[in-house]
């Protein structure tokens, strides 16, 4: 399949729900990846484009820039799956990739002005927003509103930590990954990981101390 059809489909299935979920990833089916089947990059898709997505949104706060990132994180597992070999997980392959496309537009913001993540715009379809994460949904008006306060203050708090504390507590906290699998993603040890996550939880409780305080 040429890479333009290629990035045409991946475009149409990125708006495709009705895809059949992928079964089992074993070698016949990498296989099948290798050789450029159409129906077998569908089913990858199908299984990891939501999670894939929601990441993305996470890290860069933007509907279009969290798509366009998404799709081109699938192009090139396409362009590259040839390289995989097996030596981690290809769910964490694939985050790895995605990942260094999020790094590629953060690095690109930095060249080209000062955008900042803003985590309050994460509000698209179902996902949940981060105070609705932490509000009781039984709570009363007022108790939804001190949640939407801290809602507000924790995606400023994690706006102004620094981008390798927020993509590992993202990935823990969010994403509910354990620590092998970010060290595999991020290509660190666990022990990294850990250490990132204590310090950008440390770091994290500081600045909504600070912005309690008005500062």
């Amino acid at each position: 399949m040429a890479s333009a059809e290629v990035m045409e489909g991946c475009a149409l299935m990125l708006e495709c729900a009705g895809v059949r979920p992928l079964e089992a990833m074993g070698d016949s089916f990498l296989e099948r990846l290798r050789a450029g089947e159409r129906e077998a990059f569908e089913q990858l898709i199908a299984q990891f484009q939501a999670e894939i997505y929601g990441l993305l949104y996470r890290l860069l706060g933007d509907r279009e820039e969290a798509r366009d990132a998404t799709q081109e994180t699938f192009l090139k597992v396409y362009r590259h799956i040839g390289r995989f070999r097996g030596e981690c997980e290809l769910k964490t392959w694939i985050y790895r990739i995605a990942l260094n496309q999020a790094a590629n537009c953060q690095r690109w913001w930095r060249r080209n002005g000062d955008r900042l993540v803003s985590m309050d715009s994460l509000r698209e379809g179902t996902e949940r927003t981060l105070g609705e994460t932490l509000a009781d949904p039984r709570a009363d008006p007022e108790q939804r509103a001190i949640a939407r306060e801290e809602e507000r203050l924790l995606a400023e708090a994690l706006r102004r930590i620094k981008p390798v504390f927020r993509t590992a507590l993202l990935l823990r906290d969010m994403e509910g990954l354990g620590y092998e699998e970010i060290a595999a993603m991020l290509g660190v040890s666990v022990g990294t990981v850990k250490s990132r996550i204590a310090r950008g939880r440390e770091s994290l409780r500081q600045e909504m101390q600070r912005l309690r305080r008005g500062l």
